[in-house]
Parts: C-alpha cells; structure tokens; sequence
C-alpha cells in the first residue's frame, strides 16, 4: 500500500501526533484527532492487544499501524526519533510504565521540549489506586455517577462504556491536547495532559453537583426530573414490544404531546396527578407500534422519538440527511464529528491489523533503513 503524510483535510492538517496503542479511550482520542486532520502514526505491540479488531476496528481508523517491540532498544531509539518531530505524543499505560521503557516526558522533551505528553489512565497519575487495575463501572461508580442511572430503584445500571471511557476519558484528554497544544505553540514548551477518567467523569456531571448543592438533587433513583422520576421524562413499550423516548419536559412540547397523542391527562402541575399521568401514557403507547409513534411525531415539538437498533439508525431519515454515518472502505460507521465549514474533516485510511503499515509508515514518517529494523525485529510489518 502507499501511504503519504498530510492526507487529512480536517483543521489539525499539519499536526503530528505519535500514539503508543491502548484500548478504549486512547484510540477513541486518536481517532478523534486523526479525523480532525491531524498525522497520527499508531505504535502497537506485535499481535496487536486482546481488544483489536483487526480490519473492522473502526477505533483505529484515519492512520497507520506500526509494530515494534517497545522492549528492544532499537525500537525504543525508533520511537525518540518520530517524537522530535511530532507534537503530541498519547499513551494509556499505568503510570510509570512508560517511564521503565524509556519514553517518559522527560526522555521525550530531552529530543523535542514543545511536545505535548497526553496520558490517559482510568485513576489518574497519582491518588492511592493510580496503580490499580480497573475499567469504566468502576471509574464512574466512585465519582457519584453510577449511582444513579437507571430505572430501577433496586440498583443501579451502567451504559456500557460510553460514559466513563469515552465521556469522561476520550473527550477529555482530546480537550486537554488540544488546550496544551495552543499553548504550547505560545510558549515553545511541551507539558503533561494528565487525563484521568474519575476527574473527566466528575466534572462531565457538574449538574449533579449543581443539584445536590441546591437540594433538588435525591439519591433515590427514579425520583427526579431526568431519571425517568417524572412521567413525561421516560421510556414507553409500544403494541410491537419495542419502545419510544419522551423527553416533552416544557409545558408547551407536553402539550403537543397530549394533543398527538389524543388524550386526556390530569394537570401536571400537581404531584398527586403524575401517576395517573404515567398510566395514561402507558395505556396510549401501548395501542400503537413504534412505527406508527414514529410517523405521527416525526419532526413535531413533542420531544418524542423511536429508540432503534444501529442497523436502524443508519438508515433513519434524519441521520442520513446529514450524513451522520457514512460507508468507507466497506463499512458503515460514524462520520468525523464535529463539522466544519471550510476545513472538512475526512476518514484518511481505513483500520488496519497492528503492523498493517510498519514499512510505509516510518519511512513517510522520515525513518532510515526500516528493513534493517524489521530484520532485527524491532519492527514488525504483518
């Protein structure tokens, strides 16, 4: 294959960054950044990790894979090399680890002292637990935020990793890069974004704690205005067992919602009447399948929408209007997000197995003899 820097569109055209591969938010940033514009060059272990997907892994889309054993010195030097001249470096290892391989900010700003040092850990760098093992349930159940999601007062349901790996993580340490970033290019001066996903998670729910201050907030689940506590603020099953949202919180989308709907409901102003409120709407949800829901609030102002499967929401209309998912290289994924109206971001490659582009990739990248390094097994090319 051929592979070429300064292929991305986005508005970090230019931009360098080096990526020594984890899972979860380190390559979700990555992809982030990449899709944005910016060169990254992907470091993997040899074989890859226990998460990779290989050629479907959207994660690692938008650059290339290099593998080299990071525990052989060759490929250590390799590595020093791309970093002077880069911008950005991204890991996800426990803190100190990569210190121990010789890839800590201090090795790296010693060859490139403008470099941002992005590090992305569940704990943080430092605290009592930043040595210990953990993933999203857990970083998100000591920040306040698991504990009150869900429906079930009994206990408490997680969303998959959305929240903590990619909410309170991913975002965060792209944020973070990106702040240093400017900075940097202001002071001539790298320095450590330390993005945490217990710090990212806390402040992503700086309403909760806006709530709690004022005491609005219940520790109770399901007692509150967006924890499905209130009728029109919940999940309906419809007549085919599938089920629509109802967010109609404003007294004029709750309007329009009972005026579609064709029914008659008590005053919602008053407390006593919200569980006659929530079985009429459980009745009149029930007399219809999801379709027929989705056709008589389409593009109404009752706050009411189907809740699909992904094979459905890349076909639904309004997602494809705007292009929110896109076919590349095969596959349906989401487009790169944000949008911009000059500096149109772009997928630039599609994923690729770890050492997909060993060869190609360190010689755009400015290495010498990367065959060399490839016979002593520095360097893998799969």
């Amino acid at each position: 294959m051929s592979y070429e820097l300064g292929q991305g569109t986005g508005p970090l055209s230019g931009v360098k960054i080096v990526e020594i591969a984890g899972i979860g938010p380190g390559p979700h940033a990555a992809m982030i950044l990449a899709d944005l514009g910016a060169d990254v060059i992907r470091i993997e272990r040899p074989g890859g990790g226990m998460f990779g997907g290989g050629n479907h892994d959207v994660l690692t889309r938008g650059r290339p894979s290099v593998a080299m054993d990071l525990k052989n010195p060759a490929a250590v030097a390799t590595v020093l090399d791309l970093i002077e001249g880069a911008d950005v470096l991204i890991e996800g290892m426990r803190p100190g680890a990569i210190e121990r391989l010789g890839l800590g900010p201090e090795d790296c700003w010693a060859r490139n002292p403008r470099l941002v040092f992005g590090r992305m850990t569940g704990w943080g760098q430092d605290g009592p637990w930043s040595q210990a093992a953990g993933h999203d349930m857990n970083y998100i159940a000591i920040t306040g935020a698991l504990h009150g999601l869900g429906q079930d007062r009994a206990r408490p349901h997680f969303p998959g990793n959305l929240l903590g790996d990619f909410g309170g993580g991913s975002t965060y340490l792209v944020i973070g890069v990106l702040a240093a970033l400017l900075e940097a290019r202001v002071s001539g001066k790298g320095q450590v974004v330390d993005a945490a996903i217990v710090d990212g998670t806390a402040h992503l729910n700086a309403m909760a704690t806006t709530l709690h201050a004022v005491g609005v907030a219940s520790d109770r689940r399901v007692s509150g205005l967006l924890d499905g506590g209130t009728p029109y603020y919940d999940i309906y099953e419809t007549a085919d067992a599938r089920h629509v949202s109802v967010g109609s919180l404003e007294p004029q989308f709750y309007a329009e919602l009972v005026r579609l709907l064709e029914i008659d409901l008590p005053d919602r102003n008053d407390p006593a009447n919200l569980p006659a409120i929530r079985a009429g709407l459980t009745a009149r949800f029930l007399e219809k399948t999801q379709a027929d829901w989705a056709e008589i609030f389409d593009g109404t102002d009752a706050c009411v929408a189907p809740i699909v499967t992904m094979p459905e929401a890349y076909e639904h209309p309004h997602l494809v209007a705007r292009g929110t998912f896109v076919e590349s290289d095969g596959m349906t994924q989401p487009a790169p997000a944000p949008r911009f109206s000059r500096t149109v971001s772009s997928i630039t490659m599609a994923p690729g197995g770890p050492g997909a582009h060993t060869r190609e990739a360190l010689a755009a990248w400015g290495v010498a003899d990367v065959d060399a390094l490839i016979d002593s097994g520095a360097a893998t090319q799969a």
